[in-house]
């Protein structure tokens, strides 16, 4: 690699990554009521990065798949930005707000192909505990096994019906391991909700579905078409992997989390565990859940007090009611947490899923 192909890698990545986490900050403290000063405490670091920028170009032909992915990240990232600055001068609402931050999911999905090269990208997507772990770095020094990394079903932006999977690099079929299904919240894809879970399940040795509803959004009413596709989805990655199937997670955000609450307590579940967040939850689910499926179910409901959108005395009453039903439930309410998803509970989750707390 030339030289100047370095000195504006150098000059380019730190910012990149540093706009990223700003973007993250973001999504985990966003809350109308004090969105001004959300932004106003990350900075500016779109600013740097535009101007860099004009670094990439001009590349010669041999460096273009790594500028071009260089590009990607950066250009999605910017437009993230574009948008929240766009609301935070006033012109705009919570729905555009949501709407800037998908392209930082795809910002994820341009560089992460850059990990295996790069130990700054590879550090952006682990855990912060395993960053200094020189067992665990040896593990992904080594060349990715095969079927290993990020793969697209039928899943292109704006499509229905398809799914995400992530398989860790150092994954072997010579154990079982754990496998979470991630469902996005209203009117997004599991194209995009992915990257909410990618870096734990790199980090602690999961494999990851995130599949997208049929639907605009889950199927909370009516007929049901997307538990039989999560079943069909579900018996596909079955059939190519070591599964443990004394750990299979029904997780999700919004939607994602009241569906995983509607599909996993029928009684024909598959799924030893469930995990919703940011969830509702209707009394009738519990009278009319299978009192077998619910009883001693494992079950981590995650809310915020300061959600918005389903208030959380609602999951304080399913707390009660699934515990007086007989669930194994643990219950944690974050006192900063809005209607977003909180990264930081992944690892707790995936913890509870081991059964190691």
């Amino acid at each position: 690699m030339s030289e100047a192909v370095v000195d504006d890698i150098v000059a380019v990545l730190p910012l990149l990554l540093e706009s990223l986490d700003a973007l993250a900050y973001v999504t985990r403290r966003l809350h109308p009521p004090v969105f001004g000063r959300v932004m106003e405490a990350i900075g500016t670091p779109d600013e740097a990065l535009q101007a860099v920028r004009p670094r990439l170009d001009g590349w010669s032909p041999q460096f273009e798949p790594l500028g071009a992915a260089l590009k990607d990240a950066i250009d999605a990232t910017l437009t993230a930005f574009a948008g929240l600055r766009k609301v935070e001068r006033g012109d705009g609402d919570l729905v555009a707000v949501f709407r800037a931050l998908r392209h930082g999911a795809r910002a994820q999905e341009a560089i992460y192909p850059l990990a295996e090269k790069f130990p700054p990208v590879s550090d952006f997507f682990l855990d912060p505990s395993l960053r200094e772990d020189t067992a665990f770095q040896s593990r992904l020094d080594q060349p990715a096994a095969k079927d290993t990394g990020v793969f697209h079903f039928d899943n292109e932006p704006g499509s229905r019906g398809g799914f995400s999977l992530y398989v860790p690099e150092y994954y072997t079929p010579d154990r079982t391991w754990p496998l979470l299904m991630a469902l996005h919240g209203g009117s997004g894809n599991g194209r995009g909700f992915l990257w909410s879970w990618l870096r734990d399940a790199r980090s602690f040795g999961a494999i990851l579905i995130a599949p997208t509803a049929t639907g605009s959004t889950w199927a909370l009413m009516g007929d049901d078409a997307d538990t039989p596709n999560l079943l069909r989805i579900l018996d596909k990655v079955r059939d190519r992997y070591a599964i443990d199937e004394r750990r299979l997670l029904l997780t999700g955000m919004s939607d994602g989390g009241t569906f995983s609450y509607v599909s996993g307590l029928e009684a024909s579940s598959p799924f030893t565990h469930l995990a919703p967040v940011a969830a509702t939850f209707h009394p009738l689910m519990a009278e009319l859940a299978d009192a077998e499926r619910v009883r001693e179910l494992p079950v981590f409901i995650v809310h915020g007090r300061l959600d918005w959108m389903f208030p959380v005395q609602v999951a304080r009453q399913t707390r009660d009611l699934l515990s007086a039903a007989g669930a194994q439930v643990r219950y944690r309410e974050l006192d900063d947490l809005s209607h977003c998803y909180p990264r930081e509970m992944n690892a707790e989750i995936l913890t509870w899923l081991r059964g190691e707390n």
